[in-house]
């Protein structure tokens, strides 16, 4: 047991370092971002889902909802601040139009961060049920920080181009959730497990099209016709 927690403890001690470099692997996209004074097609879908998926990690390791989660909370917290800095260029450099939208879903997740937090501290008294609440929310928002790249997924099938989809991200969505599966499977919590294993197969996916329309890629050419950011 003393080994199995002393593995766990370093596995998660890599996690935090792979992980930290995921947040700042798409750097080199907001550098072209601050360079062109313009988002142009890049799209804040991940960076947006990912500060509802920090903020809801970050609670979940807290020691009154899950105790023994410290590895869990620091990077989850570093992240969240990365994530804000990136969300806060995003705006910067957006049209008005897409600058509403990013301020109505920051807020949506506010609100429903503090819901959350009310109802888990104040109608369930035990670690044991708030951290299966807070878990399986934390499981659904993973799912949908992993998934929110389909979009820019989308657009590289449509243009036959991986301009917009930033290589770093993609290499280390698919090593964080190699990592944490590894890390989850060791003392076998579920709520890490499951979105982390969808979050490894999705990196795959997008490594795959990298490896697919990278020949077909025009690095010099203009920026395509802006498309229009969906709803977040």
């Amino acid at each position: 047991m003393v080994a199995t927690g002393l593995i766990r403890t370093i596995v998660g001690i890599i996690g935090n370092v792979i992980s930290f470099f995921l947040f700042l692997s798409p750097t080199p996209t907001f550098v072209k971002i601050w360079k062109a004074k313009s988002v142009q097609e890049f799209k804040p879908d991940p960076y947006i889902a990912t500060v509802l998926n920090c903020m809801m990690w970050v609670f979940y390791g807290l020691p009154f909802v899950h105790p023994d989660s410290l590895l869990v909370i620091t990077i989850n917290g570093i992240g969240l601040v990365i994530e804000l800095t990136y969300v806060a260029i995003f705006f910067i450099y957006s049209p008005w139009s897409k600058r509403r939208k990013i301020v109505l879903a920051l807020v949506i997740e506010v609100i429903f961060m503090a819901v959350v937090i009310f109802i888990t501290l104040f109608f369930f008294h035990t670690t044991k049920i708030r951290s299966g609440i807070v878990g399986i929310l934390a499981i659904i928002f993973n799912v949908i920080m992993y998934s929110s790249p389909l979009t820019v997924m989308k657009l590289v099938i449509r243009t036959k181009s991986v301009k917009y989809m930033p290589f770093y991200l993609s290499v280390f969505n698919f090593l964080n959730g190699i990592v944490w599966v590894v890390y989850a499977s060791l003392e076998l919590d579920p709520y890490i497990l499951v979105p982390n294993g969808m979050g490894s197969l999705l990196g795959l996916l997008q490594l795959i099209l990298y490896a697919a329309y990278y020949r077909t890629t025009n690095w010099d050419d203009e920026p395509p016709t802006e498309v229009q950011l969906p709803d977040v």
